[in-house]
């Protein structure tokens, strides 16, 4: 059932000689599967019942889904226009709504809007540094609700919306709730809780009906949130005979390899280099940023291709991979992501930024800034780090279960890094083995879909189930980790074997470049 019901009802009319009270003639006719479960009237209901039921016969009872019995929230004369629920994902950059009216069945608007704690510092780890101070953690969440409530109130607010399902990554759903962050960044990385109550929309300072709920996604661990179980939730991963990989990569890299039986996870730190936060010229998706690079093979230049076509700013993650590929192809750099100052293009130059060797992407007459785009030679070792962990991660799972590339059915990547993820570029890269060419779909916003399905089944059963089948593995005491990131640390890896596709690509490229 949705988290919200609307049920048409003619309560009992009072007789004498009867016991006679008024939650019983609304109790009594209501459909059997909520009568089964029970039924709770809150005071503010209790006190205006009497007069409500002798205003009329025919009655509109509203009612919330609890996780033990239904909350009767409303009972109105007129069959409401419409009663909200709202999607909630919070992440790091923006957050994502998705507006769904119970009565109509169908969501009405989904759309993100930046998330306003970026003033407080534009990553995660900045952000729960501020936040230790109580005041300052207060500070962040009423920014950051101030920001809900708006969009909230533009939905009717306090008289439309009755139910709000929210999920974001450990930190942010501490933010959001006010708890503490002190000891998420030290070890042993502790979050105050596993999983939450259903909250009055009052409780958490959400402007929703009275009698309106607010679910919380629980969290699996420190670094893994109440998003990726939205996700998990959303896809159903384990639900299936089949084993597949679940990926998200944010603030760190989170995956998990599972079906129906089990639920293997563990993170890594290659979220902000996969996603461009370790360049300097490096951005957030906006107009004027890069999104994707190619190398001409006539002309020998890169060209690149902005987001709404705009002067270029900088690159965003989805650059990123495609363009180090293409320098990987075309021998501008090398396997150990050096610059190969024999096969740079003189097309673009070579010089020094702080001391650091740089390659010169777009010149400072095309940028809408006048200061040129630049790779450094330490971000690509950097960025050869993180793909190397992914990699890494992934192959330690499978060793984990006694699995093979071969043997997964799917590669799922959640979020913006799914939907605009160059898998070809990922696999000649070796951040994805070659089996992901063929087996990779894009999710988009899983969290945010996972947080909206919630609306419509209210499973609080099946959401704690995810959390309690997880099996969390800790990289930094397994040695078997380091053992395999080595080889994975140059492209594509050591041991090219691994990758026959891009052997084979690499000695077709030479053979069309000898003299």
């Amino acid at each position: 059932m949705e988290a919200v019901k609307i049920v048409p009802i003619k309560p009992e009319e009072a007789v004498t000689g009867r016991a006679n009270f008024d939650t019983e003639r609304v109790f009594s006719v209501l459909p059997e599967e909520i009568r089964t479960r029970g039924l709770r009237i809150e005071l503010p209901l209790l006190q205006r019942l009497p007069h409500i039921l002798r205003e009329g016969e025919n009655f509109y009872a509203l009612l919330i889904r609890e996780e033990e019995k239904y909350l009767l929230a409303d009972l109105q004369r007129e069959r409401p226009e419409r009663a909200l629920g709202i999607a909630v994902d919070i992440g790091s950059t923006t957050i994502a709504f998705y507006i769904y009216d119970f009565i109509a069945a169908k969501v009405l608007k989904e759309y993100s809007i930046y998330n306003p704690q970026i003033e407080f510092g534009e990553d995660i780890l900045t952000r729960l540094h501020f936040a230790k101070k109580r005041e300052n953690l207060f500070r962040l969440r009423e920014k950051t609700l101030l920001a809900i409530n708006q969009e909230i109130e533009r939905f009717g607010g306090e008289k439309g919306v009755y139910f709000v399902a929210l999920c974001g990554n450990t930190a942010m759903t501490h933010f959001i709730l006010g708890l503490p962050v002190n000891y998420l960044i030290m070890e042993p990385y502790v979050a105050v809780a596993r999983g939450f109550p259903l909250f009055k929309g009052e409780e958490l300072g959400l402007k929703i009906h009275p009698s309106g709920r607010v679910f919380v996604f629980p969290l699996a661990g420190t670094y893994f949130g109440g998003d990726l179980i939205a996700g998990l939730y959303e896809i159903e991963l384990y639900k299936r005979d089949e084993v597949s990989f679940y990926i998200d990569v944010g603030t760190n890299a989170e995956v998990v390899l599972g079906n129906r039986d089990f639920l293997l996870a563990c993170a890594g730190a290659a979220g902000p280099a996969l996603e461009g936060g370790i360049f300097e010229c490096g951005l957030q998706a906006r107009p004027g940023a890069i999104e994707s690079f190619r190398v001409d093979e006539r002309t020998l230049r890169l060209h690149y291709e902005t987001i709404e076509g705009e002067r270029p700013i900088g690159f965003c993650g989805s650059a990123v991979i495609q363009l180090i590929a293409e320098l990987f192809l075309h021998s501008w750099i090398t396997p150990e992501g050096k610059f190969n100052l024999d096969r740079i293009s003189p097309r673009h130059r070579l010089y020094e930024v702080n001391g650091e060797r740089a390659l010169e992407l777009v010149p400072k007459e095309e940028t809408a800034s006048k200061e040129a785009i630049y790779l450094k030679e330490g971000e690509i070792k950097s960025f050869l780090r993180s793909k190397g962990a992914m990699f890494t991660i992934l192959r330690l799972l499978c060793e984990k279960v006694g699995l093979s590339f071969e043997e997964i059915r799917h590669f799922y990547v959640a979020g913006s890094f799914g939907n605009h993820i160059d898998v070809r570029s990922a696999v000649l890269l070796g951040m994805l083995p070659e089996e992901a060419l063929h087996k990779t779909i894009g999710l988009g916003n899983s969290a945010g879909k996972g947080a909206l399905k919630f609306l419509k089944r209210a499973d609080f059963e099946e959401v704690k189930k995810i959390t309690e089948q997880i099996t969390y593995l800790e990289l930094n005491i397994e040695g078997r980790f380091m053992e395999l990131l080595t080889g994975a640390l140059i492209i594509p890896h050591v041991n090219l074997e691994l990758f026959p596709w891009v052997k084979n690509l690499l000695e077709e490229k030479k053979r069309c470049i000898r003299p």
